[in-house]
């Protein structure tokens, strides 16, 4: 399970948006499917929280979803104390912050490769 030590289960919240995310644009996982090239079955799994996406996915799918690709890690909180939202979005930040850096390097690195 990918979870830390706050108890934020991150395989459950980048499920929760992919498909969040994917509806939200209308698309069924077959039509993310063909906008990808990845396969029905690894997006089904992977919203069923069976698969976890490498950051080359999470690139590829942020860029069909015309997304971030941090936007798949924003957790709701429904907690009813003062500080939810401030600790919401320096939560989302710090988490933002890590995938948009291993994202940064898996593109530097892609462009690198094809000289």
């Amino acid at each position: 399970m990918y979870e830390d030590d706050t108890g934020i289960n991150i395989k459950f919240l980048f499920a929760k948006n992919l498909r969040r995310l994917r509806n939200d644009m209308n698309m069924s996982q077959l039509d993310l499917a063909a906008i990808t090239g990845l396969s029905h079955n690894y997006i089904n799994d992977i919203e069923h929280e069976k698969k976890w996406p490498s950051y080359k996915t999470i690139a590829i799918l942020s860029k069909a979803l015309k997304t971030e690709p941090h936007q798949f890690l924003l957790a709701e909180t429904k907690w009813n104390i003062k500080d939810a939202d401030l600790f919401k979005e320096e939560l989302s930040d710090s988490i933002a912050l890590i995938v948009k850096e291993h994202c940064d390097r898996y593109i530097i690195n892609n462009e690198l490769n094809k000289n």
